[in-house]
């Protein structure tokens, strides 16, 4: 039986100036890296699914029946400045499906070669960033946090050109609750097409949001999400490192894993991504981003409603209350994870104190926080007395609690995809050895769990193994 995937496709059922249809440019020899047959069976692909058939269809040189590929076109600020189009340069949707829980999902090949929208790029993806997005989307899926998710990771058996020299190519597959961004809106509102804008609107409404009763309403439930999401980022100390406005997803899902990366030792300031020298997306400013982003998807609702001046007002009001509903977010979060179940403003000092004291001392993010439920967080500290003095507070704030410790189990990871293991699963798949990306990615999809065998995947790095800069995968 042929692979066979249900697909139903209704993006490509919008008028031409949302994308262009084309096929994937083939590929010399594709390879199977990685298949995700758990989301597979939850999406209803069934048949032939062995590794030469996935290849080929994951790869894009072959069209399995009922895809309908396409780039989709949008807009966007990039680290604040705008560009009137933008568009997928180096990726393709197949098509959608409606998986067995009875929601939508775009299935969309990333890495599959030139479009219209390339602006001079090769359309392609090489090994490192495809790898990359694959363990940190499905850890991110693991811990609770609204994402894409990796379907699959091709060899192409060709090689790519960065400015690192020839480095081997790959195709990821991506699946994501929709690719709509806030630059897809941008897009229409800077030409004042206001028909396509308004069919965007709709079908972003009837897609994700059925209850939404006009463009106020949906900008108020898209803030909601945001602040929501970006407060788990915080949570786990995820950066991600280009916040662009095109990289927003009206969905709520985290999109886009270029230069992302996991804070080792915490510092509010952090930044990694080498695009981001003036520290944009730093860690404690992606709260800033959100809502500056938030503000671009309200100036391009602006042109649906009938009143100009009053829907300027009204959308104000709502950005301008983004940093309240942010900051409620960011207090359940970190009230779990020093064991609050239901945190009050006044634990936000509690936490604040740990934070600057963790900065001080240097201490990393992950286990620090893991070991305050298992023991051992005061040897995080450069000086252990650092902690030693906040701890009683926190005991005698937790005794009032009905289980802490369960709160904080559930709340932080044992294991991240920490930069410098994702580096070294890149060196190795580079030199032909995939054994430790599949034992990464195998730890990172339970990340809750204290697996036995998994300690050194838990260690911060050593100095030489520091990590300081993550690139994207252009």
């Amino acid at each position: 039986m042929p692979l066979a995937i249900p697909f139903d496709n209704s993006y490509a059922r919008l008028p031409g100036p949302f994308h262009t249809r084309q096929r994937a440019a083939p590929v010399r020899a594709p390879r199977l890296i990685a298949w995700n047959a758990g989301l597979a069976e939850a999406l209803g692909i069934t048949g032939d699914d062995d590794a030469q058939t996935l290849a080929r269809v994951f790869s894009g040189n072959d069209l399995p029946e009922g895809a309908a590929p396409l780039a989709q076109v949008y807009a966007g600020h990039q680290f604040g400045g705008f560009s009137p189009q933008l568009g997928d340069g180096r990726a393709l949707l197949l098509g959608e499906v409606v998986d067995r829980a009875g929601h939508r999902r775009d299935i969309q090949l990333k890495g599959s070669g030139p479009t219209p929208y390339s602006r001079m790029g090769d359309g392609r993806a090489w090994l490192g960033p495809v790898l990359r997005e694959y363990l940190v989307s499905e850890a991110m899926h693991a811990m609770g946090i609204p994402t894409t998710r990796a379907l699959a990771a091709v060899a192409t058996g060709e090689q790519v050109w960065r400015e690192a020299g020839a480095l081997p190519g790959a195709v990821l597959t991506r699946v994501a609750s929709s690719h709509i961004r806030v630059g897809t809106f941008q897009y229409f509102a800077a030409r004042r097409d206001l028909a396509n804008l308004r069919a965007l609107y709709d079908y972003t409404v009837a897609r994700h949001y059925p209850h939404v009763e006009n463009p106020a309403h949906l900008l108020s439930e898209v803030i909601g999400r945001q602040a929501r999401l970006v407060a788990q980022w915080l949570s786990v100390g995820f950066i991600h490192g280009v916040m662009n406005t095109d990289n927003t997803a009206i969905s709520g899902e985290t999109i886009d894993y270029g230069p992302c990366a996991f804070m080792d030792s915490y510092h509010p300031q952090t930044v990694y991504s080498s695009i981001d020298a003036q520290g944009r997306y730093a860690y404690d400013n992606q709260a800033n981003a959100i809502v500056w982003n938030m503000a671009q998807f309200a100036s391009a609702l602006v042109p649906l409603m009938p009143e100009a001046d009053a829907a300027v007002a009204e959308f104000t009001a709502l950005v301008h209350a983004m940093p309240d509903r942010i900051e409620a977010e960011w207090r359940t979060a970190f009230g779990a994870k020093i064991g609050i179940a239901d945190p009050t403003p006044e634990d936000l000092v509690l936490v604040g104190d740990l934070l600057a004291r963790m900065a001080e001392g240097r201490a990393d993010f992950t286990n620090t926080f893991r070991a305050l439920a298992t023991g051992g967080a005061r040897d995080q500290f450069r000086d252990p007395l650092a902690f030693d003095s906040w701890e009683a507070g926190w005991r005698a704030r937790i005794a009032r609690e009905a289980d802490p410790l369960a709160v904080m189990r559930a709340a932080n990871p044992v294991v991240i995809p920490r930069n410098h293991r994702v580096e070294q699963v890149i060196a190795a798949a580079v030199s032909g050895d995939l054994a430790p990306f599949e034992r990464l990615l195998a730890v990172v999809s339970r990340p809750f769990e204290d697996l036995p065998d998994a300690a050194d995947l838990r260690r911060p790095p050593l100095p030489s193994e520091a990590v300081s800069r993550t690139f994207c995968g252009t």
